[in-house]
């Protein structure tokens, strides 16, 4: 017998795919009867609740081995790795949405969905995905498995060595995965990029997919950390002074290098937006080495734009009720940096003239969720920094777990929406705002500004800052507008917006995960 074949991963992979084939027998027999028994209670047929599926151009999944087209017909099972999909945010509605895309377009792929939310099951999950994210699923061929390891990529599980530490423990979850089956295809879609190599090194056979919402370690974290920590420039901006700094940078840069190594196996790799695909690229440059692997490419997050653009008018009635209201949607996260927001409208407010206050007195309205008790801490202690800057109730509402159609309400009568974070991958709450007519007062940063706040149909459709003193002065400019040409940048906003619908979604998802098929 050769040395590989005797091997301790060829074992692991023999051994992973023996215990897992009598639970893939047992998934398709009862997907089988799920169809049969969903078909029979709706007396019609089981893709008519989507409505009509507008056929995508088969130049999106592109030709297989023998230079067909792929077929509709493909059957196998596609691992989706999301351990906390129960989760509600944006990640989780990039998940639902690539789900859907796949049931339309490939009918009778099993789409098996990897996840710790043990208390869940799948009737709960998929209601809640259909009220939060209005995403409706065909039910049967849509399967939860359980995995009893998620804790191992918490961060409070390795207080120490965290990037590390979340790493391995996802190649622990990533073995717990395979250990209960073992896909045709292998799909992360939360950025657990050691989980993916795994799978790479125990089953070469199987291909590997990756959506990727951020890089784990960016070149841009890397440099944070030489710079002034009143930059602004993340949380760890200036943690790279002194002894201790300068071993967390090679400790960084060692993480670095493991990261781009364990994303150099992932065959197709889907990035959010064009910042994150050039950090990306640089990172995993190995890829561009390795036979098969194909370009990583930018395929935007599905956003709710349709939606809001039904709901909220857009025309010179509206203007007239639109308030000068200053709208953030963010949750209330450290990175989402509301200090910021807070000092740079009260410098906003204390700086307006004489003249000004005969005018509706502008508001900041801060909404967002609060999943935990560090959440509910940090809305406290930015009441108190408002309080601190003589913000008044009358000036800064704080509204938290807000439900959609009262942020559709306030989407519809605000005047501007602002964004603090630096870096932000994407911006799904800045297409929001723009889909609304919000115009858009970003940080000079990230996704927002390489893909969403651009010129567009020969105009600005926002702005871009990076300081308290930059923030306030985009406030002013907004504000101080006269309607006609505030309406016509909401208009080119708006217009910017619908490039980033659900369809572009289904296009992009359907085109990558095809080169998976070939």
């Amino acid at each position: 017998m050769s040395r590989l074949s005797t091997s301790p991963w060829t074992i692991a992979a023999s051994l992973l795919a023996r215990r897992s084939r009598a639970r893939r027998t047992l998934i398709l027999a009862r997907v089988k009867v799920e169809e049969s028994q969903y078909q029979l209670s709706t007396r019609q047929s089981p893709r008519s609740d989507d409505g009509e599926w507008e056929k995508i151009e088969k130049s999106t999944v592109g030709p297989n081995r023998n230079g067909e087209e792929a077929k509709d017909e493909w059957e196998g099972i596609i691992g989706f790795f999301h351990p906390f999909c129960n989760a509600g945010g944006g990640g989780e509605r990039v998940l639902w949405a690539a789900i859907k895309a796949t049931q339309k377009r490939w009918p009778k792929a099993v789409c098996v969905v990897y996840t710790g939310d043990r208390d869940a099951g799948k009737d709960e999950m998929l209601e809640r995905v259909q009220n939060r994210f209005s995403i409706r699923l065909h039910p049967p061929t849509v399967v939860f498995l359980y995995l009893s390891t998620r804790h191992y990529v918490l961060s409070s599980t390795w207080p120490h060595f965290t990037l590390l530490g979340q790493s391995i423990g996802s190649i622990i979850l990533a073995y717990d995965a395979f250990s209960l089956l073992v896909p045709d295809l292998f799909i992360d879609t939360m950025g657990y990029a050691f989980a993916l190599a795994f799978s790479k090194f125990v089953f070469p056979s199987i291909p590997t997919g990756a959506y990727v919402h951020y890089p784990t370690i960016s070149t841009d974290m890397l440099g944070s950390l030489d710079v002034s920590p009143a930059s602004g420039k993340g949380l760890n901006a200036g943690a790279g002074q002194g002894l201790r700094g300068s071993l967390k940078k090679r400790y960084w840069h060692l993480f670095a290098r493991l990261y781009g190594w364990a994303g150099g196996s992932v065959d197709v790799v889907m990035a959010n937006s064009s910042w994150t695909a050039s950090h990306i690229r640089t990172l995993w440059r190995s890829r561009a080495k390795r036979p098969g692997a194909h370009h990583v490419s930018v395929v935007f997050p599905p956003c709710a734009v349709d939606e809001i653009v039904r709901s909220v008018r857009l025309d010179t009635e509206s203007e007239k009720k639109r308030t000068p209201t200053i709208l953030c949607i963010a949750q209330f996260r450290p990175e989402k940096n509301h200090t910021l927001l807070l000092r740079s409208f009260a410098r906003f407010l204390h700086s307006r003239s004489a003249t000004a206050d005969q005018q509706p007195a502008p508001h900041l309205l801060l909404i967002g969720s609060v999943r935990d008790a560090h959440d509910a801490t940090r809305v406290y202690d930015l009441r108190l920094l408002a309080h601190e800057l003589h913000l008044t109730p009358s000036h800064v509402t704080f509204l938290t777990d807000a439900s959609f159609p009262t942020i559709l309400t306030h989407l519809a009568t605000a005047s501007i929406g602002v964004n603090t974070m630096w870096n932000e991958h994407f911006g799904i709450g800045v297409v929001e705002y723009m889909a609304a007519g919000l115009i858009p007062v970003v940080n000079d940063s990230g996704g927002p500004k390489m893909d969403i706040v651009i010129e567009w149909d020969n105009g600005e459709t926002g702005f871009k800052a990076s300081s308290e003193e930059e923030y306030a002065a985009r406030f002013a400019a907004v504000l101080g507008m006269a309607d006609e040409e505030r309406l016509g940048m909401r208009r080119r906003a708006q217009s910017r917006a619908l490039a980033f619908g659900e369809r572009t979604f289904e296009a992009g998802w359907i085109r990558e995960v095809g080169k998976l098929m070939q």
